[in-house]
Order: structure tokens, then C-alpha cells, then sequence
């Protein structure tokens, strides 16, 4: 079957997320956007793990399943159109900064187990290691190839992929404290290693330019902080519907149950271009090179991001496509383009209202954004609406980039189109 996946994610025990980032919540919002099968993050932390033990039951094989005591209890009823079942899988990140080769690194890390016991196996090893309960991402002095080999003892099936590889702060291929090949991070079993996570701010032809990326398929996923934020970045499969089954279709390189990705524009991602962030400065990968990595305003070295760092390491040229390479869709979230429709906050009554209306009246999340049909998306939501969905489809997207943590800012909709739209009504 055909199904939709967010794997990274966070609980309401991770630092600076929300506190509604519990299950029932995610269970609620997964059947608004549109997936089948959610991660359930965090589960190293003992009070999270204890949550999900006393919340969750088997269902498919290394899937699980809300109780029916906890199933409805969502903050609204979902949607007639948007209704649908939700599996979990247990998915944690893994902070791991520590010293290789004189300097320190700081990789985050995704580690996928298909069983309570593998989960447990797992959280007593790290128990020992460091500190597990003040973070439900803990951060640990642990090796990530240590944290790998720990991850393959706890269960035949479990396995490990780099996290965003290439955020400059946090990530195996990043420009601050990562390494220049996967293999310099994971030694001697890279070969266990089989997939990576592309992050926010770089989309797959990015990640394509690397002749040493070649072996490993490319996923993408939320990192939600809250649970609005599930699949701004998803995976897309069509295999049995089981833990197995998703494993398979990643790790072997004949099977094609994993069909590729949704993705964000990536110069919507937080570090995507160069920059200093203090200083308002944005600046490409050749703007860099001739302020000789400073900052123009400040004179202080800047954060380079994500495009300058892919630059320094491609050795093929744009355009190219790795072996295993999957198609790819570029999507911003709903909320966001009815916010550029209206021209008013995201989060504004006004956007929430037609949110809602739109997966009352057409279905889920991702269906509006990828499928409905236009006519029907204009009949409930009017013209612009349907216009900067219409948009996106066809990449006719204006970012101005990312950078230094800082979000980049989206026009799909501008002050000659409103002028138009007036016009019409006009002459109407």
C-alpha cells in the first residue's frame, strides 16, 4: 500500500518544543496532514518511554497503535475527510558531540528500534553513558560510531541514520563540527549505514552533486518541534505496511517500496545561504568567498550554510543524479500559503478559520497540496488560495534564502496580484 511517513520528530520532554507533544495530539494532527505512520521521538527518556508503554499496543509488526482509551482523546474531533489510522514507531535523535581526530564533533543522530525490548536494550546502554532525562534529545560524549555499533546489538533490525547532515552546527557533514566524508564519522561500519536525512535546508539534486552519497537513500522529515509541524518534510512508500517492510525498502538497493520525498523549498530552511544574523546579513556562497568568509558589517566570520558547504564538497555538477536516487516533491505548508494569500499572520484567526474549512470541505493536508484539484481548492478557499497552491506545484516560488538560523521569507503572492484580484472584483 501506498503511505505517508514523518519519522523525526519530538515529546513534550525535548528542550524548547511544545507541551502538547504527546501522543494524542500527534495522533490528531497526522490525520490532518495526511501520515500513516508518525516516529515517536524521544524514546530513551525514561518518562516518555514509560508514556508510550502505557499509551501504546502492537499493531503491525514493529508498529504500534494508540489505545482506544487514548484514541480519541484529541483536542477537536478530526475531520470526517481527514480521518484515518496512525501507526507509531519508536525513533529517537541522539546528540553526540565528542573529540575525533583533534576536534570536536557534534553529530545528531536518528536511531530507529522495532520493539519495546530493543528500546530498552538501548536506554540502558546510554543510561550509563551519560545524562538521559534532562532532555528527551539527550546529549552525550559518546562516539557516533559507538552509538551505531550500540544500535545494532539491540535488535537485527535497528538501525541508524545521520540526522540533517548538513547543519552547520549540529550534523556528520556540517560546516562547524562535522567531517568531509560519512565514512571519516562512521569508520569501519559505514557499511551499515544505508540512509541519511536530508534537513530543512537542502533538497535531494543537492544532495545528488556527492559521488559519496551515492550508496545511501535520501529521507526527509519534520524535526517537528510541535505537533502543527508534522510533515512539512515527509517520506513517501508503497510497501506492505510494516516495520520490515520500510526497512527493506531503504536498506536494499533492489527494492523499490520507498518512492521518495516531500520536501521544503530549501532556501526556506534556517541555513540555507551564508550570513550573520546579528547583522541582518545574507549573503550566497560566492559573496562569501570575496568577503573572505567575514562578515561585511561586522568583520566577524560568518555561519556558512548549507549551499556553500555542498559547494566545497561536490564533485559533480548541477543537474546530475545519484544511483539511487528517488523523485521528490517541494511543498510549503498550508497555513503558510493561505497566509500569503490573505496577507496576514500564519497563525491569524483568519488562516486558522480557512485552514480548517479547506480540510473540512477537500481533505487532508497533503492531499490539497499535491492532488486536489484547483477548481475545487478556489470553490472553498477563493482564487489566491488556489493560485499560490497552484504555484507551488510548478516551483514559481519567490525565497529569499535562510541563513544563520534565520527561517527565509516567502512570497508567492504579491501586492500586483491582490491589485489584479481587486480589479476583477471591480469590474465584476
Amino acid at each position: 500500500m501506498k503511505f505517508y511517513a514523518d519519522f523525526h520528530i519530538h515529546s513534550h520532554y525535548s528542550r524548547a518544543t511544545s507541551k502538547l507533544l504527546n501522543l494524542e495530539h500527534l495522533q490528531y494532527w497526522a490525520q490532518l496532514k495526511g501520515l500513516q505512520v508518525v516516529g515517536t521521538g524521544d524514546f530513551v527518556h525514561p518518562g516518555w518511554l514509560d508514556e508510550l508503554k502505557e499509551k501504546l499496543e502492537p499493531a503491525e509488526e514493529g508498529f504500534f497503535r494508540l489505545k482506544k482509551e487514548y484514541a480519541n482523546s484529541g483536542p477537536a474531533p478530526v475531520p470526517e475527510k481527514c480521518r484515518g489510522e496512525v501507526r507509531f514507531m519508536l525513533v529517537v535523535e541522539i546528540s553526540n558531540i565528542y573529540k575525533k581526530a583533534d576536534k570536536v564533533r557534534k553529530n545528531h543522530n536518528v536511531v530507529f528500534v522495532p520493539s519495546f525490548r530493543a528500546a530498552d536494550l538501548l536506554q540502558q546502554r546510554l543510561d550509563a553513558i551519560g545524562n538521559i532525562r534532562s532532555d528527551g534529545r539527550p546529549i552525550l560524549g559518546l562516539d557516533a560510531r559507538d552509538l551505531l555499533e550500540m544500535v545494532l546489538e539491540t535488535d537485527p533490525l535497528s538501525f541508524l541514520v545521520p540526522a540533517h547532515i548538513w547543519t552547520p552546527w549540529f550534523s556528520v557533514l556540517g560546516s562547524k563540527s562535522g567531517f568531509d566524508q560519512i565514512e571519516g564519522c562512521f569508520g569501519d561500519l559505514t557499511k551499515h549505514i544505508f540512509a541519511v536525512e536530508t534537513g530543512l535546508s537542502s533538497d535531494p539534486p543537492m544532495n545528488w552533486r556527492l559521488t559519496q552519497l551515492d550508496p545511501f537513500v535520501l529521507i526527509s522529515n519534520s524535526d517537528a518541534h510541535s505537533p502543527s509541524k508534522l510533515a512539512r518534510e515527509f517520506n513517501i512508500f508503497e510497501t506492505n505496511f510494516d516495520y520490515p517492510s520500510i526497512y527493506q525498502s531503504l536498506k536494499n538497493k533492489k527494492n523499490k517500496g520507498f518512492k521518495g520525498t516531500a520536501e521544503f523549498f530549501p532556501e526556506e530552511g534556517k541555513y540555507h545561504y551564508d550570513g550573520h544574523r546579528a547583522c541582518q546579513v545574507r549573503l550566497t556562497p560566492e559573496e562569501t568567498i570575496k568577503q573572505k568568509g567575514l562578515c561585511p558589517v561586522c568583520g566577524k566570520p560568518v555561519t556558512v550554510g548549507v549551499m556553500s558547504r555542498v559547494e566545497a564538497l561536490a564533485d559533480r555538477s548541477r543537474g546530475e543524479k545519484s544511483a539511487r536516487w528517488r523523485p521528490y516533491h517541494s511543498l510549503i505548508p498550508l497555513p503558510e500559503i493561505i497566509s500569503e494569500a490573505k496577507g496576514v499572520g500564519p497563525n491569524s484567526k483568519t488562516v486558522q478559520n480557512i485552514y480548517h474549512q479547506m480540510l473540512l470541505k477537500l481533505g487532508q493536508e497533503v492531499y490539497i497540496l499535491m492532488d486536489a484539484p484547483i477548481n475545487n481548492i478556489e470553490k472553498v478557499a477563493g482564487d489566491l488560495v488556489a493560485e499560490g497552491i497552484r504555484r507551488v506545484r510548478t516551483g514559481d516560488v519567490n525565497i529569499a534564502a535562510g541563513y544563520d538560523g534565520e527561517y527565509g521569507k516567502i512570497q508567492l503572492i504579491n501586492q500586483e496580484d491582490r491589485k489584479a484580484r481587486a480589479g476583477q472584483l471591480s469590474l465584476f
